[in-house]
């Protein structure tokens, strides 16, 4: 079955835009000023040089290089250009989306700054630097031979479970101009009629805020401003509704939104939920590992996410497991507009072990005192470091609801004292502590992962989310990354019986456990990935492997059970 979003995604020589992702990077916070310098550039590895297609990782297909990266090698990216006349206001600042994993910047000869880690935006000012024709040097390593940055599914020796790694650029780098004094970022606090917005950078100004009954004006006083709703419209998968408003502080202006929605956890008839807008909502979700065939990393254009989003609304899905990655803000906007649920994980770093974090939990030892697990104390800071990024990062966007601190032991440490920590960075979403098991003395929901076995659950004090299960296997012909290897947790030859299998798992397992007091239950996965294809997605994206009929029955018997 064709997936209907299909020409969204390219295929091998495809002519990608001379200025690919030539989007506003920043959704959050709009400008009209952007200059972005995506598209060609020159790439050093070692002594050779290659033309590079940024934002696309080396390693991809996309890129033009379509080359692994040796070990411990220092890359060097190289881009010359102009800014157009009158785009200098005030300020210029130079922004990157993402490098990975430790990048040093030049312009114009002088060294402006050094970032550290592989999934968070980082600028500098350049405005004291700026000359007719600039240049731009971008110096980068990728250590994650050493384990001690985040670093997710990435692995030297790809396969099965692990992939293709990524280096360097692989979103998109911009250039903005601001006033003197600019609004350098905003923190959003919602309720269900009122949202407080924090200006950083600025104390006085006007914030102006579309609402179905016209345009409302708030006065921004030492860098706040109260907006309160009197009819307000609440954001949920089904009405995704934004409040649009314009900030205006001194010469500077942005454009942003805000949703009102509330999470909580409630006692309902003697059974804990999870608790969207006052009400018991099941988390209806697929495990989104975020990587595409053509960009590995990053997709050929924005629009992909939407499909991949709208693909999985309309099979019935509302929520989407972002595992293990941190994508562009374009991808939480997408979610955000088009109303799916994100439950975002924290990118693990550290050590795996086949025997410690899937042979023993798999027979059924998923407890363990994790204060003396992964004691690096390098490798401990830099995942915090991470943490607190990525709740920055995503604190303003409503549809991340929930947070994953560690996935199934990987990297996993003093559990209690992480979840301690993720509540004083955010105390308005669900935290999962321990996803899958080795759980830790305190976490808001309890998390398991059942694979090769019937799906079953025991009452808990706390609500229960099926964090991980399925991962049923077909490979649809000439859609496939890997014709010899196959990952998956069942095997099916033909759609049909795949699609029969997927329904009677729903029907038979998991819609019955939503009255035992089943919250959420995510599906592994969105789409194949090289040789993991138990996927509903061929990893092209070119196939959808399930019709929507039968899935969209699923997801109203869900729905028809949490509201019994």
């Amino acid at each position: 079955m064709e997936n209907k979003f299909a020409e969204l995604y390219t295929t091998e020589g495809e002519t990608l835009p001379e200025t690919p992702w030539n989007v506003y990077p920043r959704p959050q916070m709009r400008r009209d000023s952007f200059f972005c310098l995506n598209g060609e550039w020159k790439l050093f590895i070692g002594e050779k040089e290659h033309k590079i297609t940024v934002p696309f990782p080396p390693e991809s297909l996309l890129s033009g290089v379509h080359k692994r990266i040796p070990k411990k090698a220092e890359i060097i990216y190289k881009k010359k250009f102009y800014l157009p006349e009158g785009f200098v206001r005030g300020r210029v600042l130079l922004h990157f989306g993402a490098v990975d994993q430790i990048a040093r910047v030049k312009f114009n000869g002088k060294c402006v700054g050094k970032h550290i880690g592989g999934y968070a935006p980082f600028c500098f000012d350049v405005t004291n630097l700026l000359r007719k024709k600039n240049t731009l040097e971008l110096f980068v390593r990728d250590e994650l031979y050493t384990g001690i940055l985040p670093y997710g599914k990435q692995c030297e020796k790809r396969g099965g479970m692990w992939y293709t790694p990524v280096t360097g650029i692989w979103q998109t780098v911009w250039v903005e101009s601001v006033p003197e004094e600019y609004i350098s970022s905003l923190r959003i606090e919602t309720g269900a009629d009122f949202a407080d917005i924090t200006a950083f950078g600025v104390q006085n100004g006007e914030l102006t805020v579309k609402t179905p009954d016209g345009e409302r004006t708030f006065p921004l006083e030492a860098g706040k401003a109260h907006v309160n709703i009197e009819t307000p419209r609440l954001w949920s998968p089904e009405t995704p509704y934004l409040y649009e408003f314009t900030l205006k502080a001194g010469e500077d202006e942005v454009r942003s939104y805000f949703a009102l929605r509330t999470l909580e956890i409630k006692n309902v008839n003697g059974t804990p939920r999870l608790c969207l807008n006052g009400k018991p909502y099941f988390f209806h979700g697929l495990l989104d590992q975020g990587y595409f065939s053509d960009g590995i990393f990053t997709p050929a254009a924005p629009e992909c996410y939407a499909g991949d989003i709208m693909a999985m609304k309309n099979l019935g899905f509302n929520m989407l497991r972002k595992h293990i990655k941190v994508e562009p803000e374009q991808f939480y906007y997408d979610c955000d507009r088009l109303g799916m649920v994100v439950f975002q994980d924290m990118v693990n770093n550290s050590d795996y072990s086949f025997m410690r974090d899937t042979a023993l939990p798999t027979v059924g030892i998923k407890k363990l005192n994790d204060k003396n697990m992964h004691k690096n104390p390098k490798s401990r800071a830099a995942f915090e470091a991470a943490m607190e990024e990525t709740v920055a990062q995503l604190y303003n966007h409503p549809c991340v609801c929930y947070y994953t601190i560690f996935n199934e032991g990987w990297g996993q440490f003093e559990s209690g004292k992480m979840y301690a920590k993720m509540k004083a960075l955010d105390s308005t979403r669900f935290t999962d502590t321990a996803s899958g098991w080795f759980t830790g003395a305190e976490s808001d929901v309890e998390s398991l992962h059942v694979y090769f076995k019937p799906v079953k659950m025991e009452k808990s004090e706390k609500p229960v989310v099926l964090s991980e299960f399925g991962g049923y296997s077909y490979k649809p012909e000439g859609h496939v990354f890997n014709v010899k290897q196959t990952y998956g947790y069942k095997f099916f030859e033909k759609r049909e019986d795949f699609e029969e299998a997927l329904v009677k798992l729903y029907r038979e397992e998991i819609v019955p456990l939503v009255k035992e007091g089943l919250c959420a239950a995510v599906y592994t996965q969105v789409s194949d990935v090289e040789d993991e294809t138990n996927g509903l997605l061929s990893y092209d994206r070119k196939v959808l492997k399930v019709s929507e009929a039968p899935m969209r029955e699923i997801a109203a018997a869900l729905a028809a059970e949490i509201e019994k």
